[in-house]
């Protein structure tokens, strides 16, 4: 009897668990497809429609798990979140603030998506973004926030925080109404302003504190590390502003003060998440804020249920990150990839 080569083995083996499982392999797209074929406009409606659907109920979200990696000799330190959104089913893996990254010549961030068959359940992509899709996702949630919360008279923008998130947030808030834009963060900001200034051709200026750029802004969008609160209450346009702060996705992040929470017109992106996660943990944990105080879910006031401004207010949108802007994004990558 002759032996047949391990190669034609292992293909036969294939074969017939293809053969018995009926579905085909999940197609893998690559980082570089990715992020040569997606950009934040991509997501901006798909992400709108989520948030509507998530006000009315018809989105199941549990709240994300969380994995804490400690330091040690091989390994962190880090945090991993896992996603699960049905019955999109997409499914998020996303691993971050792994800082020693950096000194690998890596980034701190990866993560992938599994889009899945909605009527078989079978997977169909699997997407290596890297955080990339998560960024994008929370960019359009920013531009969504400042279309419904926010007036047109309002066109000074602040951006506390300059990396890969606040890019995103620009480019994304350049899509609801032309701006003026203000800079801070504690390295990258000139890099930002010009960057950001030549790509949408808008003017941006670098300020010379958050302070300064608090000031001066109609709107502030936050994007750091979460480790300390960005701005104080007093330091706030009193004609009213707009602050959507999304760097808080963890119980030891905070980027605005309680008092400053206490004050606005508190929306959320979920409330059970953000009590949690969010910005309203510091307020609740702090005594100045209930539950009765979030004024609305964002989807709300997209949906038209509660309106956004109203007057010299001061608004503060907490994004945290929902999994049915997961499911949004994952949808429009497997529509604009699977046909390349």
């Amino acid at each position: 009897m002759m032996a047949l080569p391990l190669q034609k083995i292992v293909g036969l083996q294939a074969s017939r668990a293809f053969a018995s499982s009926g579905f085909p392999p999940p197609r893998l797209f690559d980082y570089e497809t990715v992020t040569r074929n997606l950009t934040v406009g991509d997501a901006i409606e798909s992400v709108e429609e989520a948030f509507k659907a998530l006000a009315k109920g018809k989105v199941d979200v549990p709240m994300p798990m969380h994995i804490g990696i400690d330091e040690s000799d091989v390994a962190g330190p880090g945090d991993c979140h896992i996603k699960r959104i049905t019955p999109t089913f997409t499914v998020k893996l996303a691993c971050v603030s792994f800082y020693n990254n950096t000194k690998k010549n890596l980034p701190p961030g990866s993560g992938i998506f599994i889009v899945v068959c909605a009527s078989t359940g079978a997977p169909l992509g699997v997407f290596q973004e890297n955080r990339f899709m998560t960024d994008l996702r929370t960019g359009a949630a920013g531009a969504i926030a400042m279309k419904y919360c926010t007036n047109p008279g309002q066109d000074v923008v602040g951006f506390i925080g300059c990396g890969a998130i606040a890019k995103n947030m620009a480019r994304a808030a350049a899509t609801v109404r032309p701006y003026k834009g203000i800079a801070f963060a504690l390295e990258g900001a000139e890099a930002f302003a010009k960057e950001m200034s030549e790509e949408l051709g808008m003017p941006f200026e670098v300020a010379a504190s958050a302070q300064d750029l608090c000031r001066k802004s109609d709107i502030i969008y936050t994007q750091t590390t979460g480790g300390s609160t960005v701005l104080e209450k007093d330091w706030l346009n009193p004609r009213g502003v707009t602050i959507i702060a999304s760097g808080s996705d963890q119980p030891t992040k905070n980027e605005i003060p309680p008092n400053v929470l206490a004050a606005s017109k508190y929306i959320s992106d979920l409330t059970k998440q953000t009590r949690k996660v969010g910005e309203l943990r510091s307020a609740l944990e702090a005594g100045v804020m209930t539950d009765e105080d979030v004024y609305a879910e964002l989807g709300e006031v997209v949906n038209g249920d509660k309106p956004g401004r109203e007057g010299n207010e001061i608004i503060v949108v907490d994004l945290t990150g929902t999994g049915a802007q997961d499911a949004a994004i994952g949808q429009v990558a497997w529509d604009k990839l699977s046909q390349l």
